[in-house]
């Protein structure tokens, strides 16, 4: 897993876990890894035998890896998974197909904030070539939901769900989605500004650049749906994701 820097030159990504697959163990206790994970343990951590790193079982429990072999391609750890995964956030998100440049970053930005299901729909102002995007091919969802997992020394893959027709949606989906939990729409102009209520739990739905139309704002408030604002300033789709996440930290 590799970032380019704007000289062309690569360094690792962020990684504060080893993030392992059912496939990755050789015996009850022991896994193998040979790919990006390895190289990212040999040439960045450079750990001796027997050091013991961070690891966790992806949507299984942490703990820790004991490394046991290591040469230039290939890591063996012996592994104790004891620890739970973190608390998860109380808010689940629905959010307007954003461009795919921004796409990747709220992918990351929805793991490492802990969301338990990402609901990415359409609405008028989202352009239908969006959807065609590569980015969201399961492989490449996956990828970018993984980045923010290690960052964030998580486990759990947030669930993301496609629904490509905006009334559908509301009429037939959001009332389940939202079951037990406050529907908001972060939008301009809210009836109320948007603030941290305990650790209430709410559904949330955040629009596209330009925000959602009068006609699907009045289609969510007919499900209960309350308008909320995020304060006097105008924010990217990316920027107001990290702002309302952030107003409800456990």
């Amino acid at each position: 897993m590799l970032t380019i820097t704007t000289s062309g030159r690569r360094k690792p990504a962020a990684m504060n876990i080893i993030l392992l697959r059912e496939s990755d163990w050789t015996d009850e206790h022991s896994v193998r890894l040979n790919d990006y994970r390895a190289q990212h343990v040999i040439n960045v951590i450079q750990p001796a035998l027997g050091q013991s790193l961070r690891v966790g079982l992806i949507n299984g429990h942490k703990g820790i890896g004991t490394v046991t072999a290591i040469d230039s391609a290939i890591v063996q750890l012996d592994v104790a998974l004891t620890e739970s995964p973190p608390t998860r956030h109380p808010t689940r998100l629905v959010l307007a197909l954003p461009r795919p440049k921004m796409l990747r970053r709220i992918l990351r930005t929805v793991a490492e904030f802990g969301v338990d299901e990402l609901h990415l729909i359409h609405s008028y102002r989202v352009e239908k070539s969006f959807w065609q995007s590569p980015l969201l091919k399961k492989g490449k969802v996956e990828s970018a939901l993984i980045q923010g997992l290690e960052r964030a020394g998580d486990t759990i893959l947030p669930v993301v769900t496609e629904h490509r027709r905006f009334k559908p949606f509301i009429e037939d989906s959001l009332s389940s989605i939202a079951a037990e939990r406050d529907l908001v729409i972060a939008h301009p102009g809210g009836e109320y500004r948007l603030q941290t209520e305990d650790e209430k739990q709410r559904c949330l739905l955040v629009g596209p650049e330009g925000g959602f139309i009068d006609y699907e704002i009045e289609l969510a408030r007919s499900l209960g749906a309350t308008v909320a604002h995020l304060g006097n300033r105008i924010m990217s789709v990316d920027t107001a994701v990290c702002a309302v996440l952030a107003r409800d930290l456990y």
